[in-house]
């Protein structure tokens, strides 16, 4: 086996220990970590090369101002407007309630970037609506746990944009990041789409009754009351769709240099001007937001940004770190070794990430492992961007589903008030079928739109 992915395995363990027995924040890991492998290779001549590497990116001030606009959705109450509108659209369905949930947790946690936090947060809106509905606590928690997931699958998650830094530094320049973005929304649909399929079956299943006529509100007060609040997509997708206009045209309008400025541009304006249409349509209503409301606002939001941020940031420079010590060849190589087929890593890889997501939270499986996977997957015959941009789905999206640290499990099981057993065992539905799905994509049964 090569040091260097004893080393990964090391630095695994390390992790795990540090985040389930002794409960360090994830951020203060990454900086252990970063320290570690440093001083274990003697990169220190290269220490502040990858200490300072993320902020030389504006990729690192994206993600903090997507973070931004996160808080800004949150105070301005925009979603809550769409989800009544859901609500009054698919209430009277069977299971309406689950489809809801489906809807406004992943839109939320894609924003949050965290999937526990938003079953704490939609959990308790979510979680009563459905059992008052007629699910069961234990079907309750779970639909809800693998909505808010999705965070890690659907941008602007903070995950999506490490592994799309990672894949840049293996392949600089072969994908835009407005391209990535979009790709990664389209296979978000695909995740959504699965979990609505899973849904049906399950409330078949469980004989799932509609929404009581009395707690769905009107289709026409909804939409009245919140139809600015559907506009907001627009301002999100229009800029992406923007950034990743094919390069002859973007280069033919702006040069070389131009066309690259640009798409980092309208990706760093893009949260802002988001932000300002949720504040301009909230002061239609009885709350009013100045720069006195929207200090405030960003100033409470400071201590669940901060930590976030500081996360991938360290984790990107631990990624460069690997990088640094040509981990990637030398994982690469004993890999090719093994002389597996592409099928078999289609399979092997989720499972391997699924058993990591037990103990590993998915930015630090990503900055571990994700560029060595990235390389290995290329040099074995498949398509190395396949496998990146289906890195969140691997690690993020399955950290807070697969036990011990299901921490999206056990919140939503507190909501609900579930049976731990029963709990579990329904949770393993929802893993399996997504473990399904990610194979599927990975091995490009399935489109993914600019890959």
């Amino acid at each position: 086996m090569p040091f260097a992915l004893m080393l990964m395995l090391s630095l695994i363990a390390f992790v795990a220990v540090f985040f389930i027995f002794f409960k360090r924040p994830m951020y203060e890991i990454m900086a252990l970590s970063l320290l570690g492998i440093v001083a274990v290779t003697g990169q220190w001549s290269s220490f502040f090369d990858y200490l300072i590497f993320p902020a030389n990116s504006s990729l690192f001030f994206t993600i903090f101002a997507f973070l931004a606009l996160a808080a800004i959705f949150d105070a301005t109450h925009a979603v809550s407007k769409i989800v009544n509108i859901l609500l009054a659209l698919v209430g009277k369905f069977s299971g309406g309630a689950g489809y809801v949930a489906l809807a406004a947790s992943a839109f939320m946690a894609s924003l949050s970037g965290t999937g526990p936090g938003n079953v704490a947060a939609s959990g308790v809106f979510t979680i009563p609506l459905m059992k008052k509905s007629g699910f069961t606590p234990h079907l309750a928690a779970t639909t809800e746990m693998s909505a808010s997931m999705l965070g890690n699958v659907i941008p602007p998650a903070g995950i999506i944009f490490l592994t799309f830094g990672i894949y840049d530094a293996f392949a600089p320049g072969n994908l835009t990041l407005g391209s990535w973005l979009i790709a990664s929304y389209l296979i978000g649909l695909w995740f959504i789409l699965q979990r609505i399929l899973t849904l049906m079956i399950l409330c078949k299943i469980e004989n799932v009754k509609p929404i009581p006529k009395e707690d769905i509100p009107s289709f026409r007060e909804s939409f009245r009351d919140g139809w600015h609040a559907l506009l907001l997509p627009v301002f999100i997708f229009i800029p992406l769709l923007l950034s990743a206009l094919p390069d002859h045209i973007l280069i033919g309008r702006l040069g070389v240099d131009g066309a690259g400025y640009f798409s980092k541009s309208v990706m760093m304006f893009t949260p802002g001007i988001a932000a300002a249409y949720a504040i301009l349509i909230s002061k239609k209503g009885d709350t009013t937001f100045g720069i006195t409301e929207i200090m405030t606002i960003l100033r409470s939001a400071l201590p669940n940004i901060v930590p976030v941020a500081a996360t991938i940031y360290l984790a990107y420079s631990l990624s460069q770190a690997f990088l640094g010590m040509g981990a990637n060849d030398e994982i690469q190589s004993w890999f090719v070794s093994l002389d597996l087929s592409v099928g078999a890593l289609v399979i092997i890889l989720p499972l391997f990430f699924c058993i990591l997501g037990m103990v590993l939270p998915g930015s630090a499986q990503v900055a571990i492992l994700g560029g060595s996977m990235i390389s290995v997957f290329g040099a074995l015959g498949g398509d190395p961007l396949q496998l990146a941009i289906m890195l969140p789905a691997m690690t993020g999206a399955m950290e807070g589903m697969t036990p011990p640290l299901a921490l999206g499990l056990f919140v939503a099981m507190g909501i609900a008030k579930s049976d731990f057993i029963m709990t579990c065992k329904l949770a393993l539905v929802w893993i399996a079928s997504h473990l399904l799905m990610t194979m599927i994509l990975v091995a490009g049964i399935l489109p993914i739109i600019f890959l």
